[in-house]
């Protein structure tokens, strides 16, 4: 019962956090999911905004959101607007996407990596009463992270946990179950606004549930759909793009100012995927209009709407990026990043390196097969969706592949950054739309030829998810993609007629089968050593630690802490912290390090510490302390005020 309950409190805390959004889209006459969450977003962004300058606590942002959405209700009461139609069939995605809530219930298990960063976040807007944007970071005198200046996602996920009276790290585990039904029918929303078919729609939905959910295994990435990556990539991205074109359909005020919404929101979630979408949508918008002469007004506006606001966002994260050592490199940064992505690029010298080609086949067969299928796009020039992958696919190899290219566009957003764009390239639409042209030729015959094909791949390259590449998809698959789309493009100037598609449907179902049954049958937790503190040590610093309190112990146990209670730490490993001048990570560690050898307190105290946590593994030093929490590994240690 208690699993019951904890799943209906976080649908209530998610249902209320996202009703502002939804009255104010419907005042507006926008129907559809993609415009409840852009909307719900900006105001939360206001709302958080407000709250940061008056340093309040998210009780008043939640007092603030209240405030917005009786205002938007009384607009929509006085207004009456027309409305947009919602995109058939989308309950049924919902549907699909409630299924598959439920079975990523069974896979939470614990947090760890990443996500004990943004568990930090999240408990400190959660449970701190004087917020700033300052007050979310790690340490009490660091700086802000430039990939979540604005803790936007944190404080709905802070936001959520408040409303649902529950702990934020079992919000952070099992949240992901009430978003996946969002990000299916997210990817149905956007396929329905490219396609303008119900079953090309649900076949972009079930492509890309298959790619990111079941042909990892484990759950793929849907296990962190509460993470501010994940949720940009699976929720906020869809989003845009069905709100964009939806927009280049039918243009208007109510529209563009929602696109502008959801791009906004996206740049402030994670500031780089803004910076991909521009380049996916330019890229179809220069063929639509090579092709066909249409959408060149509105597919400007779209572009505009998409560009404008996010970019006022950006600039004011200017001066954070520049202080990042990641972004415009010096060498040591440069020789680091490549051995941490060795396998994940072409490097020809440090100042000349592209992404390797098979990172574009190591997500599986539903991306060897896209791939493959990305030429056919020229025999329906006339089409949106074939612009799409043909010029979002072209831009996208341009910027990975091309080194000159790769390399600037590395230095502007880091290399951890740059490697991610190739998971912009449409997959999902490149094999729904492929799945179309191919049934004007074989009609019925092409379902068991699918069967026949997914099967086949599923076998041969099903997929290499690790970190460094060990068995990635063939490389020569991108390329015969990169010559296909350029054939493609030029074959579209001259072939403009659409295909016919009565199979298509049961075809996309048919491939995509083998892929969920392979994704199914490991439908499990994924076994990892998941290292954890002692619940009574948590216990004791929640008690007695004031809350943002500095507590100085060895970057391990100090990343682990910050997660689980809102205090401060004075270091952290250098993969989960950026390396900025404020950060200073390197400098840290090697200060822990130093404090660990020596047993200097006042390297300690020099961080503004009141706490000293000791882990009894790391070093058998003890210190003429007050004691205020021990067992066979940790001791806790009040300091005195250092000199």
């Amino acid at each position: 019962m208690s699993a019951l309950v904890l799943y209906v409190s976080l649908g209530v805390g998610l249902a209320l956090v996202l009703a502002p959004g939804w009255l104010l889209a419907r005042a507006l006459g926008v129907r559809g999911l993609s415009a409840t969450l852009a909307w719900s977003l900006t105001l939360l962004f206001g709302a958080l905004a407000v709250t940061f300058a008056l340093r309040a606590s998210l009780a008043f942002t939640g007092a603030l959101l209240l405030v917005a959405g009786a205002a938007s209700l009384a607009a929509g009461v006085l207004r009456r607007p027309p409305t947009t139609a919602a995109p058939p069939g989308r309950w049924w995605s919902a549907t699909g996407g409630a299924v598959l809530g439920v079975l990523l219930w069974r896979l939470a298990a614990t947090v760890q990596g990443d996500g004990l960063f943004h568990l930090a976040r999240i408990r400190k807007l959660a449970e701190l009463d004087d917020l700033s944007l300052d007050a979310v970071s790690e340490f009490a005198d660091g700086g802000l992270h430039p990939g979540y200046a604005f803790p936007l996602w944190h404080g709905l996920v802070a936001l959520v946990a408040r409303i649902a009276g529950e702990d934020p790290e079992q919000v952070v585990l099992h949240l992901p179950s009430l978003l996946a039904p969002l990000a299916v029918v997210l990817a149905y929303e956007a396929g329905w606004a490219v396609f303008r078919r119900g079953w090309a729609a649900g076949a972009v939905a079930g492509a890309q549930v298959a790619l990111v959910g079941f042909a990892p295994g484990h759950g793929g990435s849907y296990p962190l759909l509460a993470l501010p990556a994940t949720s940009s990539t699976q929720l906020l991205v869809p989003a845009a793009l069905a709100l964009a074109f939806a927009t280049l359909r039918a243009p208007s005020r109510r529209l563009l100012a929602s696109s502008a919404a959801a791009a906004f929101a996206l740049a402030v979630v994670h500031p780089t995927y803004a910076l991909f979408l521009w380049l996916v949508f330019g890229g179809f918008l220069a063929v639509r209009v090579l092709w066909t002469r249409e959408d060149l007004r509105a597919g400007s506006l779209t572009l505009a709407a998409l560009v404008a606001p996010a970019a006022l966002f950006l600039l004011w994260l200017v001066p954070v990026v520049t202080g990042t050592a990641s972004v415009t490199p010096d060498d040591e940064e440069r020789r680091r990043a490549f051995e941490q992505y060795a396998g994940q690029l072409d490097l020809r010298s440090e100042a000349s390196y592209s992404l390797a080609a098979e990172v574009f086949t190591r997500r599986g067969a539903i991306a060897v097969a896209a791939l493959l299928l990305l030429p056919l796009a020229a025999l329906a020039a006339r089409r949106r969706w074939a612009a799409l992958v043909v010029g979002g696919s072209l831009a996208v190899f341009a910027v990975t592949l091309v080194p000159f290219l790769f390399t600037a566009l590395s230095d502007l957003t880091s290399l951890s950054q740059s490697r991610r764009v190739a998971g912009f390239l449409p997959y999902a639409f490149a094999l729904a739309g492929g799945l179309a042209v191919l049934s004007r030729f074989a009609g019925l015959l092409l379902v068991p030829a699918a069967l026949a094909g997914g099967i086949a791949l599923q076998i041969a390259v099903p997929g290499d998810f690790t970190y460094v590449l060990d068995e990635p998809g063939p490389a020569w698959v991108t390329w015969v993609a990169v010559a296909g789309g350029v054939v493609a493009l030029a074959v579209g100037l001259l072939r403009r007629r659409p295909p016919f598609e009565a199979a298509a449907g049961l075809a996309a179902t048919a491939f995509l089968l083998p892929v969920f049954v392979a994704g199914f049958w490991s439908w499990e937790t994924e076994a990892r050593d998941a290292p954890a503190l002692p619940p009574a040590l948590v216990e004791a610093v929640r008690e007695r630690v004031p809350e943002g309190a500095v507590v100085f112990s060895d970057p391990d146990t100090s990343y682990l802490l910050a997660a689980r209670a809102p205090v401060y730490i004075a270091v952290a490993p250098p993969a989960h912290v950026a390396d900025t001048e404020d950060n200073r990570p390197y400098e840290r560690v090697a200060d822990a390090r130093r404090f660990l050898r020596t047993g200097d307190l006042a390297i300690a105290q020099g961080y503004g510490t009141g706490f000293l946590l000791v882990d009894l593994d790391r070093t058998d030093r003890s210190f003429d302390l007050p004691e205020l929490f021990r067992d066979e590994r940790f001791v806790l240690y009040e300091l005195p005020a250092g000199p």
